[in-house]
């Protein structure tokens, strides 16, 4: 016996030989496999269930088994759970092992040296050596953390950097989480606070003539009043910073609190120093009173602003994740399953796919679907950035954390958990939030050679001054040597670019750009050439048949045939054709052979006739022969920007199919701004001369090449890039892919194929070219603020640091206190956070 199957999750050839292998090696099957359509014939002794055949396809990745025929159709099938390596140059990713669920508690090799094969203790892999990793558990999620400056840094708990020192923030931000680091630091802060303002009066009031404090207690007694109460502030406030300083140094990855620990530690045990054992030092350390000049008034009072600005950092660190926190907001907790007519609220997680949902006015849409009864308008300004109402009614896609208007509709369930629209936004947002720009190198490698310049121009401070500088001499070098180290902020430096892209990258979220990672970002400012499809790029990408024409008066017989043949092909304009003939009731019939030609069309058999539809190409390589007449009607079509397709019949071209495809309102007018920007719009598509020239003269577009298969999308990439062109290329299609994958930047219409959106740097979640005007946009505003963070970080330590070392001293007698410079270098990395949140701000 023979059944057809629809498989669904393959992109590629490798793809359909895996799947094919696969099935083959089930007992008592005989499978072939094709990928267009993406289909599977089944030849078998006995009766196979499909849950069966689904268990053998999710062991070796994302796919999807469903049964063809009636008999077999609400049979169950198991839920894919891991994505597959395909093998195509357009997109690159690994091969998952799925990990039994019996697995939870054990341990892996994660090179999966041994496929799915789990340890009971951890260890180190008997093949390859590799530590041992810990399988999660995926019921329970965890929220893992990671460096803002340092992203490649995750752990599954809070801390700090073991990089630079930084306290480490959730990777998916919560409130609860944030709340936790923001109120640990404000509970140290009130300590610090408490302890230091009182050694920092006692320290001030020695200064005056007439010190009232000596009234009550000798100088020595108050010394040790501020020792008791610098020793919180130091080893409980301010402690971290240490522990900190100390990591920085035994890792070599010097940073801030290298230079903080160093600096306040220096002028703390001093002071120790300086009370227990006074006999040690020089006389010109010595104060009026006699006893050595103590400086816990600096160490305490720096901590504490250095403290200050960790809090006023979470808090404001807090702010440039605003745009996840928001999305997270939009995912829905509950929904209304719909079962045998009557409603029941369930959990979101508790969704399957094909449950009917019903949405009541004021709701949001809990997962993906379409609307199977009913209409109402969607509110999807939160995915989009439109602020208009869209109207929805039955057929129609809806996604998941948009709002529903007035009106009740139901719908079925076809994405949920992690597959919905909304969930791949905020894992494509948080991701690239995480992510490098290039132009972070210039910052990294400026960072890794500061800490110790900064510590020998404190050194040479120290020594230039003891020789060259007034008495007490000793002393303004020691004072000015810490000053040096605490005024340098190496941290301002570091958090120039990640804050603003994670600022950035949340901004274009909002308003329906997706950018997969910091580089894109980047490189979108760079661009100066945008190739663009199209069918569902500049068009709709809703194709309607307006005819079909028979030269020999046969209209539907002709129909019936090429329905028949596009049921299997995804193709917009297959489907458009599949549409039109169900409308006018004519029903589908078997193809055999059938075949997808990429560029071309496709061919099958209909009822023992070698049916060929598709461009002219394609009629030359079935060797159809095309009258006059025909070619004459056809051309007709073409000059009024119709899409036609050849229709051919044994080897005879018997007629056409006439499509047409509007044009997007805002197409035009997207154009023209980014022509205004110095942006060359280049169409290329897969279409006819005399289509594409009348699509072109309606754009004022002067650059387009028609008649484009895959391979020739990919060869003028090529070649512009040969000519130092930076290539952007925006697609929606399957055939799109490898075009996108060799762009300097894919950018893919969010109405497109899942296979185009893996392969681009930047999706555009409607689907409009004015999505790529506004990537612009967001590219040169985060660039521009990325270089004003790192200008005013330079400029800080450069006019900063000579500042804190006493050049002025000699011409201004100005001099720069320690305190002064911990208040300027809290507030440096600050300023930079507070820059980069300007973009929130951003118009686009």
């Amino acid at each position: 016996m023979k059944h057809k199957y629809t498989i669904t999750g393959m992109s590629c050839d490798g793809c359909r030989s895996k799947v094919e292998k696969t099935l083959n090696a089930v007992d008592g099957v005989e499978a072939n496999v094709s990928l267009q359509p993406p289909m599977a014939v089944l030849t078998m002794e006995n009766h196979i269930p499909t849950a069966q055949l689904q268990e053998a396809l999710t062991a070796i990745g994302k796919y999807t088994i469903t049964n063809s025929n009636a008999a077999d159709a609400n049979e169950a099938v198991g839920e894919p759970i891991a994505k597959s390596c395909c093998g195509n140059p357009a997109h690159n990713h690994k091969t998952a092992i799925v990990m039994p669920s019996s697995a939870h508690g054990k341990y892996y090799c994660p090179m999966h040296c041994e496929g799915e094969k789990v340890y009971d203790k951890p260890g180190s892999c008997p093949v390859c050596g590799m530590n041992l990793e810990k399988v999660p558990e995926l019921s329970v999620a965890k929220v893992m953390y990671t460096c803002p400056m340092h992203p490649e840094v995750i752990k599954e708990g809070p801390g700090s950097c073991p990089i630079c020192g930084m306290d480490l923030v959730p990777m998916e931000p919560t409130d609860t989480e944030e709340n936790k680091v923001y109120k640990d630091l404000w509970r140290k802060m009130k300590i610090a606070l408490f302890c230091t303002v009182p050694v920092f009066l006692i320290a001030m009031i020695e200064m005056m003539h007439n010190n009232p404090l000596l009234k009550v207690m000798d100088i020595e007694k108050w010394n040790w009043v501020q020792l008791l109460l610098s020793l919180p502030v130091v080893f409980y406030a301010g402690w971290m910073f240490f522990v900190r300083a100390w990591k920085s140094v035994i890792t070599w990855n010097l940073n801030m609190f290298t230079l903080i620990g160093i600096g306040t530690g220096i002028a703390f045990l001093f002071s120790i120093f300086g009370m227990f054992f006074p006999d040690v030092f020089p006389d010109e350390f010595r104060t009026s009173h006699g006893t050595i000049g103590l400086y816990f008034e600096a160490a305490t009072v720096i901590l504490t602003l250095v403290l200050l600005g960790q809090l006023l950092e979470a808090r404001a660190h807090s702010q440039t994740s605003g745009a996840i926190k928001e999305l997270l907001k939009l995912a829905p907790t509950e929904a209304t399953l719909v079962v045998d007519g009557k409603d029941k609220v369930i959990s979101i997680h508790d969704i399957k796919k094909g449950d009917l949902l019903r949405v009541k006015p004021g709701d949001k849409i809990p997962v993906d679907g379409k609307i199977t009864d009913g209409q109402s308008t969607i509110d999807e300004s939160m995915i989009t950035g439109e602020p208009i109402p869209v109207d929805k009614k039955i057929g129609d896609s809806i996604s998941s954390g948009t709002i529903n208007g007035n009106k009740s509709f139901v719908m079925i369930a076809e994405k949920v958990g992690s597959e919905t629209l909304l969930s791949q936004i905020i894992q494509m947002v948080n991701n690239a939030s995480r992510s490098k720009a290039p132009i972070q190198k210039l910052a990294d490698k400026i960072a890794k050679y500061f800490v110790p310049i900064v510590v020998f121009t404190s050194v040479v401070t120290f020594f230039v001054w003891a020789k060259f500088g007034p008495e007490p001499a000793m002393v303004y070098g020691f004072i000015n040597a810490i000053a040096v180290l605490i005024i340098a902020c190496p941290c301002a430096l570091g958090l120039a670019t990640p804050m603003s892209v994670m600022v950035g990258v949340g901004k274009g979220a909002q308003s329906g750009v997706l950018i997969k990672n910091a580089e894109a970002l980047e490189g979108m400012n760079k661009v100066n050439v945008l190739i663009t499809d199209k069918t569902g790029t500049i068009t709709e990408g809703k194709p309607s048949v307006e005819k079909v024409f028979s030269l020999e008066n046969e209209d539907d017989s002709l129909l019936q045939k090429i329905a028949s043949l596009n049921q299997y092909s995804e193709h917009p304009l297959a489907q458009a054709v599949v549409n039109f003939a169900k409308a006018k009731n004519v029903s589908l019939i078997e193809v055999k052979d059938f075949e997808a030609v990429a560029g071309k069309g496709v061919v099958g058999t209909v009822n023992n006739d070698k049916v060929a539809l598709g461009n002219k190409k394609l009629m030359e390589q079935v060797n159809a022969v095309v009258s006059e007449v025909l070619e004459n009607k056809i051309i007709a079509e073409q000059k009024l920007g119709k899409t036609v397709s050849y229709i051919a019949v044994n080897g005879v071209a018997l007629g056409f199919v006439s499509i047409s495809d509007a044009i997007k309102t805002t197409s035009l007018e997207a154009i023209k701004e980014l022509m205004r920007q110095g942006v060359e719009v280049i169409m290329l598509t897969g279409d006819n001369e005399n289509t594409a020239k009348a699509v072109a003269s309606s754009l004022n577009l002067s650059s387009y090449k028609a008649g484009c298969l895959p391979e020739d999308k990919l060869k003028e990439i090529q070649r512009l890039q040969a000519e130092g062109k930076i290539v952007a290329m925006a697609g929606d299609g399957i055939n799109d892919a490898p075009a996108l994958a060799q762009a300097d930047i894919g950018i893919a219409m969010g109405t497109g194929t899942d296979v185009a959106i893996e392969s681009a740097k930047i999706t555009l979640v409607k689907g409009d070219l004015q999505g790529i005007v506004k990537a612009k946009n967001l590219s040169h505003a985060v660039m521009k603020n990325i270089k004003q963070n790192l200008f005013f970080a330079f400029f800080y330590n450069v006019l900063g640091i000579p500042i804190a070392a006493g050049v002025l001293y000699p011409v201004f007698g100005i001099l720069l206190s320690p305190m002064i410079a911990a208040l300027a270098m809290s507030f440096s990395s600050v300023s930079v956070i507070a820059n980069a949140l300007r973009l929130r701000n951003l118009k686009l």
